[in-house]
């Protein structure tokens, strides 16, 4: 988006433009905040007062600051006891979001001056700042509490502040309430007293808590409402988990030990102690992410902290048990050490990630939780990185309103898989020896990408910035293409950009990444192989077997001659390849398919040979492919796609029946997804033993039986009997949503709701996202389920077109909800006249904060246009011989 504007728009805003991006002045600096807010939960407003200590940096006669929708009632600006003024002329940039103060008098470098700032604010609820959330209370009646998101810029919708992650301060918050709600902040309480109220004019309570470490902005927060807890004291500091009323306090006892044992599990890898009195861990009922890192007061939604084991599955618990250890780990990486602006989120996201599933491998290793990764978080980056609005891990951001839209697969994703190549580079221990390394050099400090290289260099000995370097900062990775030398005995590999849509420019495969070849062959893997070049010759002992990427590690695919593939084929029955060697080798297969590199018909073949597979991680990958191309093929003729469901049933079947769908106490966790991913699988392609079990599973728990359905399979039985069903499954379904008890199963009755395809169910479904019966988080919740068959698909395009408007003003575009809603209502297309539609909808509209998730859209339905023109024929052709057709 092209902004001629960007540097007048600045300068005039009193901002500093260096490295391209809008800032602050440096003139001052901001050391402490005295916070005092005062929610009203009636009205949804809040009265607020701060004071902040200022260092004065450059002589100085104005302070700018970060305000947002506030109204400012006072301002006083002195230094050291003298009052320099009490009526400044006080400005505001509404394009930049800042306040600007100024005065007459200089006020010297080297000296203290103070800003003090009475305001007001609203209550909002669009799930950013200090904003409202609301669950019903025993009588029926809706109930509040007042509670915030920060993250990443929205404290200046809170409070005055100076915004911006390396501008750390100390912070002391005082909330004043009523004397029957619960008050939190980051730190523990020092104080309460009795106090008039400046909202209702009666007597209330002022809570003030300890002053803060050195901490940025976005890490703060404060809640106020009335809240049930339970608490642990087997970590060193107590640790707490907070739901509202109307919860069962219960449900939160999984997370609560588990938070416990993971701060004591970090403290000790990282040799570095969490520095704060407490931990509180709060189930939010309104958020728009799935938790948020507060320093000592995490915030969540209420379905990812509190867990029922009687009525959630086995996939529920894993959710749970990596947003808690995701949460836990950025109070050290992200709180303790901090990214000096947000072109460094990454490091943030991408090492919190990485560590959530380090740790659930040891807390957990039945789970096997690194074989998932493989078929999770790999090739969500490498799906998202394909496309050529993908963007580098280290993105530059010049704006606020640009920062919502890297909050994505790349940075999550990429970012934790980056690291996991590197930890297998250096070796697990040396990465953490690293790491701890790392965290004591730069603790309650501010960092760039450049600090954790060589962070890992100084421990490992290696030039560890060299080589990582070109993955953070360029877009996109390679495709390794395989040809064989049988006189040399020798490989030949070549590396060249991947795009999805197959169409790579010369002047975009200018980048050659350090590739790590990983070659397993019957003798093991040999992890000292790179490829730094465009192509180069590798001998290798016996031809007779060999693959690169051994337990894909490493970020690219790898494409192999169609007779290669078949002996990989032969080697996996043969026991020759690691679990994560033929998941990997069959995502390569299918996404290679996909952007043309192989023909598809090739893929439904290496599909076929994996059915006497055992381990459920490659089953997850090959229904996942057979997925894909069904979603690429959704608008062809009835025919094809009949038999492409057809393969599918014949693929599962056999292995769900054998499997089975009963659950015993004795399935492990892995066991548990098997069972439930097979029997979905299987009935919703149409088999019969299968789906006749599924109606009579629901029959019973719609007459009252709430057992029939086991938890592991009740996504898949409402997603059977919807998309089999009528009108009596659907008003079962609906009622299930609206009456369930954990927002577990309400969430899943209402992610299963858009299966039902009768143009008369669509509309009731389309009714649900903007009504008041769904929550504002939750609206891409029955939407999802509408992008499974054409008839849904097409109606979602229609539905947003007409509520666009309504949309908009439900969803700012500021914040991320409108990026995930366009992409869900958009990317499901598959033709290039379905894609000009879109087009020229969008043409008239401002598509700021959702730009990226547009472009996102558009090459995804340029690729299935492509693979759809390329190989429609070849699939009609195998489907036949087959017999299929």
């Amino acid at each position: 988006m092209c902004r001629h504007q960007f540097n007048a728009d600045v300068q005039s805003a009193n901002m500093d433009i260096s490295k391209g991006r809008e800032v602050l002045p440096k003139n001052v600096k901001p050391i402490h905040y005295d916070l005092t807010l005062e929610p009203d939960l009636e009205k949804f407003g809040y009265e607020g007062t701060v004071v902040i200590e200022l260092d004065i940096v450059e002589d100085t006669t104005s302070i700018s600051l970060n305000t947002l929708d506030l109204n400012i009632h006072s301002t006083k600006v002195s230094s050291g006891s003298k009052l320099i003024t009490s009526s400044p002329d006080v400005s505001y940039n509404k394009d930049t979001q800042t306040t600007t103060v100024s005065f007459n008098e200089t006020i010297p470098a080297g000296s203290k001056a103070t800003l003090t700032q009475t305001f007001s604010g609203t209550l909002n609820d669009n799930m950013a700042g200090f904003y409202r959330s609301s669950y019903k209370g025993d009588d029926g009646s809706t109930r509040y509490l007042a509670t915030t998101q920060m993250e990443p810029t929205d404290a200046r919708r809170a409070f005055p502040c100076f915004d911006e992650p390396a501008l750390k301060s100390h912070f002391t918050i005082t909330l004043i309430a009523d004397k029957n709600m619960t008050c939190l902040s980051n730190m523990d309480e020092a104080s309460e007293k009795e106090v008039d109220s400046r909202v209702s004019g009666g007597k209330k309570k002022a809570v003030t808590f300890n002053k803060t470490p050195l901490m940025s902005t976005y890490l703060l927060a404060f809640i106020v409402g009335e809240l049930k807890m339970i608490e642990t004291n087997s970590f060193r500091v107590p640790v707490r988990v907070f739901a509202t009323p109307d919860r069962d306090i219960e449900h939160g006892r999984f997370s609560l030990d588990l938070g416990a044992r993971t701060l004591d599990f970090y403290e000790k890898k990282f040799n570095s102690e969490f520095p704060l009195p407490k931990m509180d861990m709060v189930a939010i009922p309104d958020f728009s992410a799935g938790a948020m890192e507060n320093w000592g007061l995490v915030t969540y939604r209420v379905v990812d902290l509190l867990f029922d084991e009687k009525t959630s599955g086995a996939s529920t618990k894993q959710r749970v048990a990596e947003v808690v250890q995701h949460e836990l780990a950025h109070q050290w990486f992200g709180n303790l050490v901090t990214m000096d602006f947000w072109d460094g989120l990454w490091l943030n996201e991408g090492f919190a990630t990485w560590m959530s599933w380090y740790s659930c491998n040891t807390f957990y290793p039945e789970w096997k939780v690194w074989q998932g990764y493989v078929t999770d978080n790999l090739q969500s980056a490498l799906s998202l990185d394909s496309l050529r609005s993908s963007h580098p891990i280290e993105v530059p951001v010049k704006r606020a309103d640009e920062i919502n839209q890297i909050f994505d697969a790349i940075s999550y994703s990429k970012g934790s898989c980056v690291l996991r190549m590197i930890s297998k580079y250096l070796g697990e221990e040396t990465f953490m020896e690293g790491i701890r390394r790392y965290l004591k050099k730069h603790a309650y400090g501010n960092t760039q990408t450049g600090d954790l290289w060589a962070a890992l260099s100084d421990a490992s000995g290696k030039d560890v910035e060299k080589v990582m370097d070109i993955w953070t900062k360029n877009v996109g990775y390679p495709v390794v293409t395989v040809t064989e030398d049988e006189k040399e005995n020798a490989i030949h590999v070549k590396q060249n950009r991947f795009l999805r849509t197959a169409d790579v420019k010369p002047e975009e495969d200018k980048t050659l990444f350090p590739v790590f070849l990983g070659l397993r062959t019957k003798d093991g893997v040999d992890e000292g192989l790179t490829l730094n070049k465009r192509e180069s010759n590798f001998k290798v002992k016996d031809l007779d077997f060999f693959k690169l990427n051994a337990d894909h590690s490493g970020i690219y695919r790898t494409s192999y001659t169609p007779e290669r593939l078949k002996k990989l084929g032969e080697a996996a029955k043969n026991g020759l390849l690691s679990v994560e060697d033929r998941a990997g080798m069959i995502a390569d297969a299918g996404a290679l398919a996909a952007s043309g590199y192989q023909k598809t018909s090739g893929v439904l073949s290496l599909l076929q040979g994996f059915d006497t597979e055992s381990e459920f991680v490659v089953w997850d990958e090959l229904t996942a492919r057979v997925g894909s191309i069904r979603a690429a093929w959704v608008f062809e003729d009835d025919k094809v796609k009949d038999a492409l469901k057809a393969f599918q049933r014949d693929l599962v079947s056999h292995k769900a029946h054998k499997l089975g769908w009963d659950f015993k106490d004795s399935d492990g966790h892995i066991e548990q997804q098997f069972k439930s991913m097979l029997f979905s699988s299987a009935a919703l392609s149409g088999d019969s033993k299968t789906l006749n079990a599924a109606f009579e599973m629901f029959e019973k728990f719609k007459n009252g039986d709430r057992s029939a359905i086991h938890p592991n399979l009740r996504a898949g039985v409402y997603a059977i009997v919807l998309s089999n069903g009528g009108e009596a499954e659907y008003d079962a379904i609906l009622n299930e949503y609206r009456t369930a008890k954990t927002s577990d199963e309400r969430n899943t009755a209402l992610r299963a709701i858009g299966r039902a395809k009768k143009p008369e169910l669509i509309k009731r479904t389309l009714s649900l996202p903007l009504s008041d019966e769904v929550k504002g988080q939750d609206i891409y919740l029955p939407m999802g389920g509408l992008r499974a068959h054409r008839e849904g698909i097409e109606a979602l395009w229609a539905w947003m077109k007409e509520n666009w408007d309504a949309l908009e003003k439900k969803l700012p575009p500021g914040l991320t909800m409108l990026g995930s809603v366009v992409s869900i209502c958009t990317s499901s297309f598959t033709s290039k006249a379905q894609m000009d539609d879109i087009e020229q909808f969008f043409k008239q509209k401002s598509t700021k904060g959702f730009n990226q998730s547009l472009a996102q859209s558009f090459d995804a339905i340029r690729a299935k246009a492509g693979w759809l023109g390329r190989d429609r024929d070849d699939v009609e052709q195998w489907l036949k011989e087959k017999k299929y057709m």
